[in-house]
Parts: structure tokens; sequence; C-alpha cells
């Protein structure tokens, strides 16, 4: 078993240890967040409104039901899982790279008892903390907007957490490879945005060409996507048990990674 740094009592750091000084990162980027949530919150919150007025009652009027559902009824949904997708991508890449690289937050952190993999695990629980939290908000305007057809949407939490993980994990490794800020226009211009556009969000993946159509499929959101609407609009199978492993089965052979390229990041 590898073990980290000796602490008093005979306990260590880093393995042993990993849940609760991963926690106290966590609560040290909360403190940090209850100064900010305001802005934090307008910032992540307004954008998926806008989409909501603009795409739902303004072009939806003009667009025939999709799978039976008014457009609005399909897109209202999606949006909750693309609401929480941003907000943990942005705070995993732009915030999580200020930490790192320019305030030495993380180097800080490792000069005590708190091992590297804390710092890393306490981040990504962080980013799926926000996504989460940004997430349930947005249900909450769903709701109130009349969108919310079944009970079953108060389960939404969950497969936003396992999204808000996936991605938290994704953007740290992004975050532990960029050479500056400029880098991650690629990261949202290549992997996020077409993410947003492709995985289900304002149309059936169905109606893609044969070719490209399985292409969803591979994304967290996709999958995040097809579980949140079935809860929301109380569509519920066993077929989204399948979603549900896909995204627990993504986050379990990839959280190591970021880990591993962030103290490579830290050596260099």
């Amino acid at each position: 078993m590898i073990r980290g740094r000796q602490l008093p009592g005979g306990l260590t750091a880093g393995t042993d240890l990993c849940l609760p000084l991963a926690l106290k990162v966590f609560y040290r980027n909360l403190l940090v967040f209850k100064k900010t949530w305001k802005a934090n919150i307008m910032f992540n919150f307004v954008e998926p409104v806008l989409y909501l007025w603009a795409m739902g009652f303004g072009l939806g009027v003009y667009v025939s039901r999709i799978n039976g559902l008014p457009y609005i009824d399909f897109l209202a949904p999606a949006l909750i899982a693309s609401s929480s997708m941003f907000s943990t991508t942005y705070e995993m890449t732009y915030d999580s790279f200020t930490r790192m690289a320019y305030k030495k937050t993380f180097h800080g952190m490792v000069a005590t008892p708190v091992s590297l993999d804390d710092v890393v695990a306490g981040e990504l629980l962080y980013g799926t903390f926000k996504g989460v939290l940004y997430g349930t908000v947005f249900l909450a305007v769903v709701a109130m907007f009349g969108l919310v057809k079944s009970p079953w949407a108060l389960l939404v939490p969950l497969p936003l957490a396992l999204m808000a993980m996936a991605f938290s994990i994704l953007s740290m490794i992004w975050t532990s490879i960029a050479p500056n800020y400029d880098s991650f226009g690629y990261f949202f211009t290549l992997i996020i945005t077409p993410m947003f556009l492709f995985s289900g969000v304002f149309f059936p993946v169905e109606n893609l060409p044969p070719g490209v159509r399985l292409i969803p499929w591979f994304t967290p959101l996709y999958h995040a996507v097809e579980v949140i609407r079935s809860l929301v609009l109380g569509q519920v199978t066993r077929s989204l048990l399948a979603d549900l492993a896909w995204l627990a089965i993504f986050i379990l052979l990839t959280v190591r990674i970021p880990m591993v390229t962030v103290r490579k990041r830290l050596v260099q």
C-alpha cells in the first residue's frame, strides 16, 4: 500500500487520510465561495435562463413536437444538465488553474500534512458540488415555470453529481497540462461546446447522420441529459440504470488520471 508522510499518532497523510483531508480542501474552497457566491450564481445562472426563454418560449413556438413533447418540455430538463456542466468546467479550468499556477494555493497546501492527492480530490469534490448546486438551482427555476412533470425530479441531484464529477475530472486533466489561460479556449471550443450542441440538449441524437449519432454516447453530458429528462418528465425506465452505470464507470476509470497529471505539473 502506498503511504504518505508520517503524522503524529501513527497516522499518515495521503492514502490513509485521503477522504478527511480532501474534505478539508473542499471546505477551504467552500469558505472562499461563501464570499463570492452571488456573483458566481448570477454568471452561471443567467445564461441557461436566457436559453430557456429564447429557445424554449421563442423558437419553440415554431418547432413541432419532439418525441411527442412540446419543445420547451424537451429542452428544459437538458438545460439543467448543461448548466451543471458549464459551472463545473469553468470552476475546474480557470479557477483551478489560478489556484494551481498563479496563487500557488496547491503548493501551500502540500506544505502541510495534506498530500497532493488530497488537494486534487478536494478540488474534484468542489467542482462536483458546484455542478450539483447550479443544476439544482436551475431545476427549481424549471419547476417555477411548471415544466417539472413528476416527483421523480427529486432524484435529479444524483445524475448531476455523477456528471459533475466526470466533468471535474476531464477539466482537471486539461488544467494540469494547460500552459496558460488562452489554452482553455481550445478546451471549450473543441470539447465542451460540441458536447453542448450534439448531446441531445436541443434535438434528439437520432436526428444526426448515421455515422455520427453514436458519438454522443461516449460523452458524459448525453447520459446525464437522458436521465434528467426522464426524471423530470416522469418517463422512468430501466434503461436509465445503464446511463447511470456509464457515468459511474467513467469516473472509476479516470479519477486517478488528474492526480498523476497534476503531480507531473507541480514537479516540473
